[in-house]
């Protein structure tokens, strides 16, 4: 059954472990202004109104007397994923996965007879976190979203200065899915935001040619993930084969030789596997004050060309807030057989690790964040006296995104086991290793003016991956992407103006078997957020965004 999905407040995700951040890259400049994504978003020599604040602020010098913009934007984001075992799938001998595998409880073997084919494990809605009840909301499958924005600028009579300030959002994404689908283990729910609340701006006019300007951002951010765990690695495959193999004869036979020998991991009820859920995640944190600024150029020696340029800096953050986690009843088990015997009570103080895993746990949690900079620059020229080309470059430095590092308010059981098989855990902090890089892009658009009042609009913008391939996964569905923009803007009067756009943007990406140690990556160190280790995965992100935008001069 395949289920409509949306996408959140403009969209795009995604993100992992907390890649979820990626979503800046999928999601930059979809919600910020309607012509601006039919121009594929190639608008610094020629920003749209107010919504220069946020393209180069620059340009709000062109502004002359009182103006308001406001836009709203409905969103579809279809996310689809989907799963595959390669031929000679398995995890230490053990091929029964049920995510890929038919076999019921009578096949015991552990060895798959019947693979299912490819597995989907669509978005199926979009969910949004929501500042005031601190905590996720669902908005059900099928149900469109809209999202406004807002902006006012003013420039006194006779001045230099326009003064502007705007409401948007340079980043929301978020999506979700019902219970027991396959993606679960990547994110049952995921929610990323940074929404500017506040941008005081100015746009200084130098002379008939030159502005300069500058817009200062107060920003609301907030990160949030519930997600299913397990850990399917070759360690937990052995601890399958001791427990169904050798320790099977001495099931509810305790001696002191086998506990001698065997370390107390024999008394258990339920054993290690590879494939079954280990517990359940909860976790979300925001900081209410992120700010930033934006500076702008704007050079104007003809009516024909123009030239802009851009920088927006970083916003370094200190994100604080709350997790929660479930554990099973296996590791539960697996701590408790090791200290029911002197051997294993012995070997779990050499390891340092715990001497019981409770059911739950909860407590505070904090990461530093860094939002990262853009710069961009470009051009405007008319290649007819009716015909507008816009061509733009730009680089994100998503370098900064090397690992996000989670530091918790006490120890945690699971990390105190995970750490012995990764260097990234201690038994309070989980460092999720991303390696991202910064790649430039470009973008072009085209304006033709039909009319004095009619005109008609079109974008297109490949966005290359910031994502290595050994890091690729389907929190962040995407590797490289292509935005596609038109619109149409038609001018009432000489002061007021109506947009109207759609962008579609798509992205496909395949991941073979072994190859992303943030999705499905082969041995025995793959312990963090590696849940498809073996598994073929493939994703497929189609967002579109159709938005209407309304200008006016009082």
């Amino acid at each position: 059954m395949k289920y409509p999905k949306l996408c959140p407040l403009t969209a795009a995700i995604v993100i992992s472990g907390f890649s979820s951040f990626a979503n800046a890259q999928l999601g930059q400049n979809l919600a910020v202004d309607i012509r601006s994504l039919s121009m594929g978003n190639a608008v610094t020599a020629d920003p749209p109104g107010i919504s220069a604040v946020h393209f180069n602020p620059a340009a709000l010098a062109k502004i002359d007397g009182l103006q308001t913009d406001v836009q709203g934007i409905l969103a579809n984001f279809d996310i689809q994923r989907e799963y595959s075992a390669p031929p000679g799938y398995n995890v230490f001998g053990y091929s029964d996965d049920p995510i890929v595998c038919n076999d019921g409880p009578e096949v015991s073997v552990g060895i798959c007879t019947d693979f299912k084919g490819p597995v989907r494990g669509d978005v199926e809605y979009a969910s949004l976190y929501v500042p005031i009840l601190k905590k996720m909301v669902d908005l059900g499958a099928g149900y469109p979203l809209v999202a406004p924005t807002a902006g006012i600028a003013y420039k006194p009579p006779g001045s230099k200065v326009t003064y502007a300030t705007a409401i948007y959002a340079p980043l929301v994404a978020g999506f979700g899915a019902e219970n027991g689908n396959p993606s679960n283990y990547m994110g049952q729910q995921v929610a990323v935001e940074r929404i500017t609340y506040l941008s005081p701006s100015f746009g200084f006019q130098v002379n008939d040619h030159l502005s300069l300007g500058a817009s200062f951002g107060m920003s609301y951010n907030a990160i949030a993930l519930n997600t299913d765990l397990r850990f399917p690695n070759e360690m937990i495959g052995v601890l399958r084969m001791v427990d169904e193999v050798v320790c099977r004869p001495f099931k509810n036979n305790k001696e002191f030789f086998t506990d001698l020998i065997l370390l107390g991991i024999c008394n258990t009820q339920e054993g290690m596997n590879p494939f079954n859920k280990m517990g359940a995640l909860q976790v979300s944190l925001e900081q209410s004050l992120s700010p930033s600024y934006n500076l702008g150029l704007l050079w104007e020696p003809t009516d024909d060309f123009s030239f802009g340029m851009v920088y927006q800096s970083s916003a370094k953050m200190r994100l604080k807030g709350k997790y929660l986690i479930d554990n099973a009843k296996a590791p539960q088990q697996l701590i408790a057989g090791l200290n029911s015997s002197t051997s294993g009570s012995i070997a779990s103080a050499v390891l340092q690790l715990p001497g019981y895993i409770p059911n739950t746990e909860s407590g505070l949690v904090a990461m530093d964040l860094e939002y990262p900079a853009h710069f961009q620059a470009g051009i405007k020229y008319k290649l007819l006296p009716d015909l507008q080309m816009n061509f733009d470059v730009g680089w994100t430095d998503y370098s900064a995104w090397d690992k996000f590092k989670f530091e918790f308010d006490r120890q945690i059981s699971l990390l105190q086991v995970a750490r012995i098989l990764s260097n990234d855990v201690t038994p309070a902090s989980l460092a999720l290793p991303l390696k991202f890089t910064s790649p430039w892009s470009w973008g072009i658009g085209l304006e033709y003016s039909a009319t004095d009042r009619l005109k008609l609009r079109a974008g297109y913008e490949p966005r290359a991956s910031s994502i290595p391939n050994d890091k690729r996964n389907t929190m962040v569905p995407i590797n490289n992407a292509q935005l596609f923009g038109l619109g149409v803007g038609y001018r009432f009067d000489a002061d007021t103006d109506l947009d109207l756009s759609v962008g579609f943007l798509r992205s496909r990406d395949n991941i073979p078997a072994c190859s992303s140690t943030l999705s499905n990556k082969c041995g025995v160190d793959n312990i963090l957020l590696n849940p498809y280790a073996g598994l073929d995965v493939k994703t497929n992100t189609k967002v579109t965004v159709l938005g209407l935008s309304y200008r006016t001069k009082w």
